[in-house]
């Protein structure tokens, strides 16, 4: 493949620290690169270093003879007075470009909400992030360099992004350089990752999910060879008092080893647990919407006729492109925004904690220092199902000791979101609503933030336009479509295909319409009669669950009583425990079955 561009033995130093040391790379023809690494590591540096916006301490860049750079930053440089259309097109005649189906693409994808005649000064954040990322996907080049393109995209638009880039050039053609947290985009668009880390930059084969694995090997090597040093040293101790005798051996590892570091491990929810754990903390009801509608200032309503039960333990995530009203669904949810019309039913039992997209509840710690904010809050909550200290949650969202006496209005923005969700969780609620949770986090910490919220106990409703992040944390999904509310038993999948749908030309465009069974339509309300049935069975299943749990330990117990030579009577054993436990998940599965009727209907 031939070399488009590259560093050798680069050096960039800030006032603090060294960002990139002796860092030497090359770019191919072909190469579709992803680049990681934890937040001020030095991943937009490298971009910059590479687009040449960025000087180096030592060493130097090179770039083949020709070879056309477009630069995506993290900041714009677009002018207050052009015009949209100035900013994306410049001075090319609208002839040429209005025939050019990769512009009209652009156009249609990232800007339809955005007048061509706007003032690029009169636009929103979002709005002119969107613009400057139009600008650079218009121009012709040979190498793109995105930071951060997905930031203020919608799930639909992101799709469409990966799909443009991955046939933007032949396979052998071009070359992409993306700085994201998006995992799913990572994995959907890149061929080659990049981990930035302690000044280095070290390259994996494949798309984020082979990059995981790949983590895993590297991992796994450096214990294997910290456990050969112990015995080095072991052997070492061992001829100094009886003379040197121990053979060394050289290990190998295969993928399949690395396969089997997972072969323990569990789910990643136990949800008939986290369900039962849920309904004891707030009951049977949570908030029911019934028929609500909200609308603003006499224009068309934002939301329309919503009928919609959210149970205990439901863990719900809602997409929506921008402006479709998610955050307004959000506020209708949790009480503070009153429904023009319908009615909104919480449970008396329901305590509420919401993070939002500006992290509202960190402004009343601005003057105090991370320990100080801390200790206004209780000091223990319940996570996994085991009590969890205010420490250790600091500690499994990636804070040291050094950070609790940094001034919490000095914190990076990833850094005061991590604290902002630690501090609700601190307020033991039982309804958790996350509006857009993973901005500002780099990858390692999403995946901190998702195995914490893997053990929540409570009911989970989240917004947001990370779809690998919905995908993993979410049970189901929902998405507002022209004001309306609809249930997507295929997940993003569907919204997608429903979008694109709604994209083609129709002369009579009708609001999507939920199926029969949809969670988001009107409830059939259960007669007296069945309620009372349901009731009594999931009493009944209740107390079977208690005496199967008891039969199981007792079989437990049995099983450690029996002479561990006594081989028949072991597997005779091991099977009592298996059979009790197949009764358990029988009962826990009927159990989930009949609660759910009698929740929903």
């Amino acid at each position: 493949m031939a070399f488009l561009l590259g560093c050798e033995k680069v050096r960039v130093e800030m006032p603090s620290k060294t960002v990139l040391e002796d860092v030497s790379l090359g770019v191919d023809a072909g190469q579709r690169i992803g680049i990681v690494g934890r937040n001020g590591d030095g991943k937009s540096t490298l971009l910059n270093v590479l687009a040449t916006t960025r000087e180096v301490d030592a060493g130097r860049v090179i770039r083949t003879g020709g070879v056309s750079v477009g630069h995506l930053a993290q900041a714009d440089e677009l002018h207050d007075d052009d015009t949209v259309r100035q900013a994306v097109v410049g001075d090319i005649p609208e002839y040429l470009w209005a025939s050019d189906a990769k512009i009209r693409a652009i156009f249609d994808n990232l800007l339809e909400d955005i007048s061509w005649d706007a003032q690029v000064g009169t636009l929103s954040g979002g709005q002119r992030r969107r613009v400057d990322l139009a600008r650079v996907l218009a121009g012709d080049w040979d190498v793109l360099l995105l930071d951060e393109p997905t930031n203020h995209l919608d799930i639909r638009a992101i799709t469409w992004l990966a799909r443009h880039l991955k046939s933007r050039w032949r396979k052998d053609a071009g070359a992409l350089l993306v700085v994201t947290h998006d995992r799913w985009f990572l994995d959907e668009v890149c061929n080659t990752m990049w981990e930035v880390h302690a000044g280095r930059v070290i390259p994996f084969e494949g798309g984020f999910s082979a990059y995981i694995l790949q983590r895993v090997e590297r991992e796994r090597l450096a214990a294997l060879a910290e456990q050969k040093r112990q015995n080095a040293l072991r052997r070492e101790l061992a001829w100094l008092s009886r003379g040197a005798r121990a053979r060394a051996t050289k290990p190998k590892f295969h993928v399949a080893a690395a396969k089997e570091l997972i072969a323990d491990v569990p789910e990643l929810r136990d949800d008939i647990q986290l369900k039962r754990m849920a309904m004891a903390r707030i009951g049977k009801q949570v908030v029911d919407l019934d028929r609500v509608s909200v609308a603003f200032d006499g224009n068309p309503p934002v939301l329309e006729d919503i009928t919609w039960m959210i149970g205990p333990g439901d863990r719900i995530g809602i997409v929506g492109g921008n402006g479709a009203g998610k955050t307004t669904l959000l506020r209708v949810i949790e009480g503070a925004l009153a429904p023009t019309q319908g009615r909104v039913k919480i449970g008396q039992t329901v305590r509420f904690a919401v993070l939002s997209q500006h992290l509202d509840n960190l402004r009343a710690f601005d003057g105090d220092l991370v320990r100080q904010a801390v200790a206004r809050f209780p000091h223990r909550t319940m996570l996994d199902g085991k009590e969890a200290t205010s420490t250790q949650l600091l500690e499994r969202l990636g804070f040291d000791k050094a950070d609790l006496n940094e001034p919490v209005a000095d914190l990076s923005g990833g850094q005061k979101r991590r604290l902002a969700l630690m501090m609700i969780l601190l307020e033991e609620p039982n309804v958790l609503i996350l509006d857009e949770p993973g901005n500002d986090l780099d990858i390692d910490m999403l995946a901190a933030v998702e195995d914490m919220l893997d053990g929540w106990p409570g009911t989970l409703i989240l917004v947001t336009h990370d779809r690998y992040l919905m995908e993993r944390v979410t049970d189901h999904q929902f998405a507002l479509l022209g004001g309306c509310l609809r249930h997507l038993p295929r997940g993003v999948d569907e919204y997608l295909e429903l979008t694109a749908a709604s994209a083609q030309p129709d002369p009579a465009p009708k609001q999507p319409e939920a199926p029969k069974e949809d969670a988001a339509a009107p409830a059939q309300s259960l007669s007296n009669k069945e309620q009372q049935r349901l009731k009594k069975l999931v009493a009944s299943l209740e107390r079977k669950m208690t005496t199967a749990t008891g039969k199981i330990e007792n079989a437990k117990a049995a099983m450690e009583a029996v002479d561990p030579t006594d081989y028949v009577a072991l597997s005779e054993a091991q099977a009592h425990v298996a059979a009790a436990q197949e009764a358990l998940t029988a009962l826990e599965e009927e159990w989930l079955l009949a609660t759910d009727q009698l929740e929903h209907g």
